[in-house]
């Protein structure tokens, strides 16, 4: 006999509900908002979940499952039987019943489900006598045995579909809808066939056996390679496990008087405050999300020609389910995605959950929320993804452009992107790795194209509609989408497409807009984004409440200019290296580097100055009195130097050198280990007179500026790879000495000298580094590196395995390694701050703009992050949200 104190199993529905939507921690996203809803009232079928720490312990103990947890689902089994007043395998009235996952965050469709569990050779006769329709009881049993076979037997999807296919084509019918009970009763004698051929074993008839199977493999799937992909990519932690909701099934697929369908409260791509959604007649939940059959708008507002909505179609059941709507986004203060059946005229709720939107969507949603006092301010800002702004932040087409349109869908997902036609995901995920862009088109996509559609430019499909697997996943990705485009044909085997009479293929290139559901020919010019008002205002919230600064790196007018649209209040990585290869100065850089003394590089030094002053000065006027901030040369001279012998003959013709002399010179300059050799303030100390010039550069630029403005400049000229206090005492010193020999520094030019913590020696010794420093700005980049003493150039061939087998949470590259790497930069905050309180500090790696390294710059007290331009909104989101979340947990 199983003995347990621990609870496995909850029950929901109307008379025995044990959950609420507190509890996704336990009984994940789906089973505790079966129980909310069916604790407000709302019509949901009974059923039970077993819970999360049901699938934690099932791992760690070997893929067992705990004691007394088949007790407590019988004893609930007997509950839902008593509910619906039939049994459970019972051939005269069975209880079917669905299985499906539920995480405590949605993740649609990485997981696997099972509907019509419960039916066998005898049942399913039950089940025709009870529904009073044969052809019902034999479609909903070749449902169950196609789910069950592929779900929990591992049998391949498309040897059931063939059969099906097969079986429309001898009778001439386009329409599974139009096979009849006798159709559907030799299509499952040929899919028992299969199951015999494939697994050697008969289709299981045990209702419990299959019970048992369908959970185990729910539970199994918590680790298929879609889910951890999924995971991987939207941050959810392994061990939180997933949920098993076992549901009396209740059918959309009885006859003209019933439907499925799955709606939003609003439109998830604009956020307009509109109910939206499709449905089909005659159909289970899996023929909408699949894409197998086109489904149908839910209002008559919304339906086309030949189209018939579910306002017009079930007037009854559709008045109920806009009661529902305004009923669900009052309860849960936010946009919902729900998922329905209409079983002869009655309502029936499957699911309801925070519904996966777009950015634009997003924005609108929270701002139109907060203005309506639904939701404050504060909330508003925490409802919108920061990365997600990055959706808003790319080109449109080009309204003006030229092109050829070959085809029309759905607009799932909006944005426009161009690339070369790919029909498989492992070919996109294969030719976006060499910085290809990609668009992948299928017929319709499925979980298992999922690392496709992540590494893909936009994704095309010909079936399935605005809330189908590709729609729902591309939008939840920022991929541009068009969907149900179903005038296209694409042949796999042949690897075409074919449109309005063109032929395309493997790598022909096409372009989407994902805003009208369009398809081009080619490659179409693009314009910059045109942000909306609501964007403007949820971004005016997040300034006023986040203490962070937000600073871009830039070293061109054009990204200091996108840089100040986009909000930064500074440029914090200015890369001066940057500026040297541009073809009118990369020949004086090459002589300078080339010289045999420092008289020869002080000549190419002089032609280089009017270039930087010119440069700084640019920067200087965009960014109108804000901080510019000016790393001094950083890279290890080699990286300048040609590699052809023309280019370098060019460059000793200069010097009057041989080719011979050239090339003992750049000899002489190779290094073993460049990234931890002659760079950053070492070449300061070794050719002072390339500091010089660039600190001059600076200076004059600025004070020029701040004559021709009357406006405060406010350079700062930061030092790299500071590894010792001495270093930086030296290099700043002789910026000193050049600072005194430019006229009109006391006027309105207010530089200050800082360094670039980079070298964890830097940051053990940052107490006495402070001393000589006015900034702390952290090279976060080249601090992971020397931290984890790996190059990061390289690493890309290995740290994805590190990530995929859990030895690292991310890409510490892309996020901040909090134990290691953020405790380095703590402990340079600490000790920078213990000799000088008031030590502006902030970092200027990539991490500037990841809200997770944000936040914890929050956390340790940085005065300010820099990013990329683009990135700018999200790291201003980020912040204010950091420091909102900050003073939630104070108050707590």
């Amino acid at each position: 006999m199983e003995k347990s104190m621990t609870k496995w199993v909850y029950g929901f529905g109307s008379q025995v509900n044990e959950g609420h939507a507190g509890m996704k921690a336990l009984l994940g996203g789906k089973g505790a908002n079966l129980a909310e809803m069916a604790g407000i009232g709302l019509p949901v079928p009974p059923g039970f979940t077993l819970t999360t720490d049901v699938c934690v312990a099932y791992y760690r103990d070997g893929r067992r499952y705990p004691d007394g947890l088949r007790t407590q689902v019988e004893d609930a089994l007997a509950q839902v039987e008593s509910q619906v007043g039939a049994r459970f395998g019972d051939p005269s009235g069975p209880l079917l019943v669905s299985v499906r996952s539920g995480a405590q965050v949605s993740m649609p469709g990485m997981m696997d489900t099972v509907l019509n569990l419960g039916l066998n050779d005898e049942t399913v006769r039950g089940l025709a006598v009870q529904s009073g329709d044969e052809r019902f009881a034999w479609d909903s049993y070749r449902r169950f045995i196609q789910m069950y076979g592929s779900v929990v037997l591992g049998i391949s999807h498309h040897l059931f579909e063939d059969v099906i296919e097969a079986r429309k084509s001898a009778l001439d019918l386009t329409e599974d809808t139009e096979l009849s009970a006798a159709d559907w009763r030799e299509v499952v004698s040929f899919y028992q066939d299969i199951v015999r051929q494939e697994t050697g074993q008969a289709f299981p008839q045990t209702p419990r056996d299959q019970l048992w199977g369908a959970i185990g493999a729910v539970f199994g799937s918590w680790m298929n390679p879609r889910a951890i992909t999924y995971r991987r990519l939207h941050d959810i932690p392994a061990e939180w496990g997933t949920a098993v909701n076992v549901q009396a099934m209740v059918f959309g697929n009885m006859g003209e008087d019933c439907a499925t369908g799955v709606c939003f409260t609003r439109d998830p791509s604009t956020g307009e405050n509109v109910f939206y959604g499709e449905y089909l007649v005659n159909a289970q939940g899996e023929d909408v999300v699949a894409g197998i059959r086109t489904p149908q708008p839910m209002s008559e507002a919304r339906a086309k020609p030949g189209e018939i909505s579910m306002e017009k179609a079930l007037p009854g059941a559709y008045a109920e389910l806009l009661h529902v709507r305004e009923m669900l986004e009052a309860h849960y203060r936010d946009m919902q995605d729900i998922e329905f059946t209409v079983q002869r005229n009655t309502l029936y709720m499957l699911q309801t959950r925070t519904g996966k939107r777009t950015a634009a969507a997003a924005l609108r949603i929270a701002v139109d929320m907060a203005e309506a006092g639904q939701i404050s301010h504060e909330e508003a800002i925490l409802r919108v993804p920061p990365a997600s702004l990055d959706q808003l932040l790319h080109p449109a087409l080009d309204p003006e452009a030229e092109r050829v349109r070959i085809a029309r869908g759905l607009p799932a997902s909006p944005g426009a992107a161009s690339g070369a036609l790919v029909f498989t995901a492992e070919e996109v995920e294969a030719r976006a790795l060499k910085g290809e862009d990609v668009i992948l088109a299928r017929v319709e996509t499925s979980p298992e194209d999922v690392h496709g559609m992540h590494a893909a430019r936009g994704v095309l499909t010909t079936r399935g509609g605005m809330t189908s697997h590709a729609a729902v996943v591309a939008r939840g990705m920022g991929r541009v989408c068009v969907a149900g485009a179903g005038d296209i044909r694409i042949d796999y085997k042949a690897g075409t497409l074919t449109a309005d009479g063109h032929v395309l293929r493997r790598g022909d290139w096409i372009t989407l807009d994902g805003g009208t559901g369009e398809v081009f020919l080619g490659r179409v010019a693009t314009v910059e984004p045109r942000l909306s008002g609501d964007f403007a205002t949820l971004m005016g919230w997040a300034d006023s409440v986040r203490r962070l600064g937000v600073r871009a790196n830039a070293e061109t007018p054009d990204d200091a200019a996108t840089a100040r649209r986009f909000g930064a209040e500074g440029i914090g990585l200015c890369r001066t290296e940057h500026m040297f290869f541009a073809p009118d100065r990369i020949g004086a850089v090459r002589r300078m580097i080339l010289a045999p003394d420092a008289a020869g590089r002080r000549a190419a030094l002089d032609d280089l100055m009017p270039f930087q002053r010119a440069d700084f000065a640019a920067l200087f006027r965009i960014m109108a009195g804000l901080p510019v901030t000016v790393r001094l040369l950083d890279p290890p001279l080699h990286e300048f130097l040609p590699h052809g012998d023309a280019e370098l003959a060019e460059v000793a013709r200069g010097l009057s050198l041989s080719l011979e002399e050239a090339r003992a010179r750049v000899a002489a300059l190779s290094e073993s280990n460049p990234m931890l050799g002659h760079r950053g303030c070492r070449l300061g100390v070794t050719a002072p007179e390339i500091y010089a010039m660039q600190v001059r550069a600076v200076l004059e630029a600025a004070v020029a500026v701040a004559r021709e403005t009357g406006e405060i400049v406010r350079p700062e000229i930061m030092i790299p790879l500071v590894g010792m206090e001495t270093e930086l005492a030296y290099t700043r010193g002789e910026a000193e000495k050049v600072a005194a020999g430019v006229e009109g520094l006391d006027g309105h030019v207010d530089y200050s000298i800082g360094t670039m913590i980079e070298l964890p020696r830097a940051a053990l010794t940052a107490d006495r580094i402070a001393a000589h420093a006015d900034f702390f700005s952290f090279g976060t980049n080249d601090l992971t590196q020397t931290v984890f003493g790996l190059s990061r150039d390289d690493a890309g061939s290995f740290l994805p395995t590190y990530v995929e087998k859990g030895l690292l949470p991310k890409d510490p590259f892309v996020s901040i390694d909090f134990e290691g790497v953020g405790e380095i930069v703590a402990i340079a905050a600490r000790k920078g701050r213990q000799v000088k309180p008031t030590l502006k500090m902030g970092i200027c790696g990539e991490h500037g703009g990841d809200p997770a390294s944000i936040a914890f710059c929050e956390k340790i007290g940085l005065d300010y992050v820099s990013c990329s331009p683009y990135r700018v909104p999200v790291a201003r989101l980020a912040a204010a949200q950091a420091a909102l979340k900050a003073r939630l947990s104070a108050e707590a």
